[in-house]
């Protein structure tokens, strides 16, 4: 087809051949790379085997032509895009994306299985899994499309590669479409985002974007401006030992001891009883041994008073296990991970109108959700760059019923390519209308 105007943004169907091949490809490269990262490690990044996606990228992005490109002692590859001869002095944007996958299921050997035309009916990803529509009705969205699964042994990894093959591909095709005029972009690909450790050697003070997306978000035409404000704590039980047959009236169990703390969470606030707006403890792991014990758990909130009164409640929990086990002692260590994003992009409303207004011209309604989690934008925007999160696509994240659509991954592309056009032309640039 002919090429389309800088003043038009892109819709689903434009260019739809080539954005399918650019993400395709790239997807399936990046998903067979092993990058789980590790909780228990104090390294940065937490596991050697994110460099290796990290170089890939680093390579991708200089065959592009890109020449500022910088891989970090930490495993950052940051990348800058100078703009469009005439718009020196546009707003700067960045678009992240994070290279690890969750250690909550294996991410090491992905086997990703392409199903193209899909017919409605249950995919069995190998014998005895099967991604059933009835439980996933969201894959009937996807008729006569092409979906990409793992092979039921392993998580997908569309959190986050999709993210990465969706920018990538934005990228080439700004660089082959010099006529879709853009400002300066700024590109980050982050380790350790599964383990809350995102932005924690990012050298934020050198960034040059005003504003960021992230593209870590789920359903085709989603956004997300606002988060869960995430604290991990650490529980230790240290016990008094004695052997058993002495201990009536002297023996602290660190053991019994963290089972009594676990019994007291509250089970109508877990992640399986709640949804919607309302925050959760989640127990973690644990460990130990009847002289000492450790228990991680996470707790989640959209409303500050909420994650302030789940923090209370383990403070009063501590000190009431610790009285009913005489001589045992039990304390916390409590980390902040990232706030709601909420109250750093309200102050912007620019931010979530030209990212409507991209996604919109795909051709489908831009739909705000509530994301129960985080991303690297939470963090990024309480350090001064508001960072709302894009649609990458995917579905049932960290498990290996993970699946995502190909025109999903098009669409996200073509949004970034759009976001691109509209902070050039400072919000002024024609659309498409949304898909019926």
């Amino acid at each position: 087809m002919s090429s389309i105007p800088s003043t038009q943004l892109l819709t689903n169907s434009d260019y739809r051949d080539w954005f399918e091949s650019q993400t395709l490809r790239r997807f399936l490269r990046y998903v067979q790379i092993f990058t789980t990262s590790d909780p228990h490690s104090d390294t940065h990044p937490t596991s050697d085997n994110q460099w290796q996606l990290a170089r890939i990228l680093i390579q991708e992005l200089e065959e592009l032509g890109i020449t500022d490109v910088t891989l970090t002692d930490f495993c950052y590859v940051i990348a800058r895009i100078p703009p469009s001869p005439g718009y020196e002095t546009a707003t700067p944007i960045g678009f992240l994306a994070h290279l690890d996958t969750a250690p909550d299921f294996s991410g090491q050997n992905v086997k990703p299985k392409v199903w193209e035309s899909y017919d409605g009916t249950p995919l069995e990803l190998s014998p005895g899994w099967i991604l059933d529509p009835r439980d996933n009705p969201a894959l009937l969205d996807y008729r006569n499309e092409t979906l990409i699964t793992s092979d039921g042994t392993t998580l997908l990894g569309a959190d986050d590669k999709a993210g990465i093959a969706e920018i990538m591909a934005a990228l080439a095709f700004l660089t082959e479409h010099p006529e879709f005029s853009h400002g300066p972009l700024e590109i980050l690909f982050t380790p350790d985002e599964e383990v809350g450790k995102g932005v924690a050697k990012l050298p934020v003070k050198s960034l040059k974007s005003t504003f960021a997306y992230t593209l870590d978000g789920s359903a085709e035409g989603t956004y997300n401006a606002q988060c869960f404000t995430g604290y991990t704590i650490g529980v230790t039980f240290t016990g008094r030992m004695i052997h058993p047959g002495d201990a009536r009236g002297i023996m602290a169990n660190a053991v019994t001891m963290a089972g009594a703390f676990i019994a007291g969470l509250p089970r109508s606030e877990s992640p399986e009883a709640t949804d919607g707006e309302y925050g959760f403890y989640c127990p973690q792991e644990m460990s130990g041994s009847m002289e000492q014990a450790f228990f991680r758990l996470f707790i989640r909130d959209f409303r500050r008073e909420e994650i302030d009164r789940r923090l209370e409640y383990l403070k009063l929990l501590a000190k009431t296990v610790e009285a009913g086990f005489p001589g045992g002692k039990v304390e916390l260590s409590i980390d902040k991970q990232y706030l709601n994003i909420k109250e750093y992009i309200e102050p912007h409303p620019e931010v979530i109108a030209n990212l409507v207004k991209a996604i919109e011209a795909t051709g489908i309604p831009a739909v705000p959700e509530l994301i129960r989690g985080g991303t690297d934008g939470a963090r990024l925007s309480e350090l001064g760059i508001p960072t709302p999160n894009i649609f990458a696509g995917g579905h049932n994240f960290h498990s290996r019923f993970e699946w995502i659509g190909l025109r999903a991954m098009v669409r996200a592309a073509q949004v970034v390519v759009n976001l691109s056009c509209i902070w050039a032309a400072g919000g002024e640039i024609a659309g498409g209308e949304p898909e019926d």
